[in-house]
């Protein structure tokens, strides 16, 4: 498998609620220089997260060790900017598995989908919702179903269906990326070609 595959996450979260997070502020481009996946999390929010003399800036929601959690929460219209998708190898190598916003940019959420981030889009009013709950108690667990696409709060009744394109749901749900996806249909693949003709 290329990703950890996704099925059913619980999980505390860790809340920005800050709108029109753009791939720069997630990644800045002066760490784009590796090609591989692994380690672009150190420098996840890199701009936000240090000064520049690499001083930890303790009021970003980052460094405060009272918030963790694999589920990231973001303000409306995150992942805009540029299609670099170093932003959601950040994101993954980080370690969230998933990000809960009311709206994404397309390709920021359609490079999440490839590398196993879930970017689940709900309702602006659920999404306050949930920054409400994180700041009661900053141990708040959201529940995200990918087979029944419903993303819930685990101590309260509230729950939202969210939209999951159907190829990248099961790519999702199996730990696939496009090659592994076909790489699995290779015995079909070939049982096709052998009754094709020349």
């Amino acid at each position: 498998m290329s990703y950890e595959s996704f099925k059913v996450l619980k999980s505390s979260a860790v809340p920005l609620p800050i709108e029109n997070v753009d791939t720069d502020q997630i990644i800045p481009a002066r760490f784009l220089k590796a090609t591989e996946r692994k380690g672009f999390g150190e420098n996840l929010f890199r701009d936000w997260r240090f000064t520049q003399d690499n001083r930890i800036k303790n009021d970003f929601v980052l460094n405060n060790p009272i918030y963790s959690g694999k589920i990231l929460v973001g303000g409306n219209n995150f992942g805009s900017g540029s299609s670099r998708e170093h932003a959601a190898w950040a994101i993954y190598d980080y370690g969230f598995r998933c990000v809960v916003s009311s709206f994404f940019a397309d390709i920021f959420k359609n490079n999440c989908l490839n590398i196993g981030v879930l970017p689940v889009e709900v309702s602006r009013s659920f999404l306050n919702h949930i920054f409400e709950a994180i700041y009661n108690d900053t141990k708040t667990e959201l529940k995200i179903d990918l087979p029944n696409q419903l993303i819930s709060m685990c101590d309260s009744k509230l729950s939202e269906n969210f939209e999951i394109n159907s190829y990248k749901k099961e790519n999702m749900i199996n730990g696939y990326d496009d090659i592994d996806y076909l790489y699995n249909m290779k015995l079909d693949i070939e049982q096709f070609e052998s009754k094709s003709p020349l």
